[in-house]
C-alpha cells in the first residue's frame, strides 16, 4: 500500500487488514508496534499470523514457559489503545522468543503460540530471513530503476502506475527465479544473483517477440537449465566488527595542542 507523503504508515498499515490472505505469516518492522493493529491483524481472518521484534523495554507478564528462551506472555493495553481499537482486550496473549545471534539477544514477539506446529527454531530463522524484504527494495531500486532517485512519471496517476508496473514487474522475476531454482536440489531462489538472472530474463522476453510460439517453452527450459550460472558464491563471516564509517567534515580537526610547563 502507498499514499501521499502525508498518510502515516501505520494507516496505511491497517489499510491492509482486510486484504491479508488467510494461512499467512506477516513480517513486521518495530515501527509498527501497535497492539491493536497486531491484535485486529490475527483476528480478521483464518491462521493470520504476525511476527515482530520486541521493542527494547517492553513491560509484560509471563504466563508459562514453553521451553527454554521460549514464553507465553501477555502484553496489557492502553485505554488510549482500546479506544481506538473497540475489539482490543485489556490484554494480548503472544509468543516470545529469544535467541542470540552474533553475541546480541534478540526479542522475537509472534501470534504463533504452539510451539507443536511452529517450532522455535523455525521462527528464529524467519526473523533471520527478514533482511530480504530490505533487499528487494533494493533490487527494484538499483536494477529495475537504474538506481535513479526519482520516477519518470510527475502526475499522481501515473505515479502510483509505475509503481505498480516495477511491483509486478520484479514479483514476475522472482516468480522466474523460484521456478529456476527449483531445477537443482538443495537451492533456492534467495541463492540466486537478481541482477544476473534478471538480465537474463529480460533478455529472454525482449527476442520472444521475434521467435516462434512453439518454441518459447524450450527457450524456457534453456533458461532454468543455465541456474548454476547465477548461484551466489557462500557469504563469508565478517572479519572485524561492523562500524559507521565518520561523515567527512568542512571544517579541519582541532589538533591536541600540549601544555609545556
Amino acid at each position: 500500500a502507498f499514499d501521499s507523503c502525508r498518510s502515516s504508515e501505520m494507516v496505511l498499515a491497517e489499510d491492509l487488514i482486510d486484504v491479508t490472505p488467510d494461512n499467512s505469516l506477516t513480517l513486521f518492522d518495530r515501527g509498527f508496534y501497535s497492539l491493536g493493529l497486531l491484535n485486529r491483524w490475527h483476528h480478521a481472518g483464518k491462521n493470520r499470523h504476525w511476527l515482530q521484534p520486541m521493542r527494547k523495554g517492553t513491560q509484560y507478564e509471563v504466563i508459562r514457559s514453553l521451553g527454554r528462551q521460549d514464553k507465553l506472555i501477555k502484553l496489557k493495553t492502553t485505554a488510549q489503545a482500546r479506544k481506538k481499537f473497540a475489539d482490543l482486550p485489556e490484554g494480548v496473549e503472544v509468543r516470545l522468543v529469544t535467541k542470540t545471534i552474533k553475541g546480541k539477544e534478540v526479542n522475537i514477539l509472534t501470534s504463533l503460540v504452539d510451539p507443536m506446529r511452529f517450532p522455535k527454531a523455525e521462527i528464529v530463522d524467519l526473523y533471520s530471513d527478514r533482511w530480504e524484504i530490505e533487499l528487494g527494495y533494493r533490487e527494484m531500486k538499483q536494477t529495475l530503476l537504474n538506481s535513479h532517485f526519482t520516477l519518470r512519471s510527475k502526475k499522481p496517476d501515473m505515479i502510483a502506475q509505475e509503481l505498480w508496473g516495477v511491483l509486478l514487474s520484479y514479483n514476475l522475476l522472482r516468480y522466474q527465479m523460484v521456478k529456476m531454482a527449483q531445477t537443482k536440489q538443495g537451492i533456492y531462489a534467495k541463492h540466486l544473483s537478481f541482477t544476473t538472472c534478471a538480465i537474463s530474463i529480460i533478455n529472454l522476453i525482449q527476442t520472444m517477440f521475434i521467435e516462434n510460439a512453439g518454441r518459447l517453452p524450450k527457450s524456457i527450459e534453456q533458461l532454468q537449465a543455465q541456474v548454476e550460472h547465477h548461484i551466489l558464491p557462500i557469504k563469508r563471516e565478517r572479519a572485524y566488527p561492523r562500524c559507521v564509517k565518520p561523515k567527512p567534515s568542512k571544517y579541519p580537526n582541532k589538533k591536541c595542542q600540549l601544555v609545556v610547563n
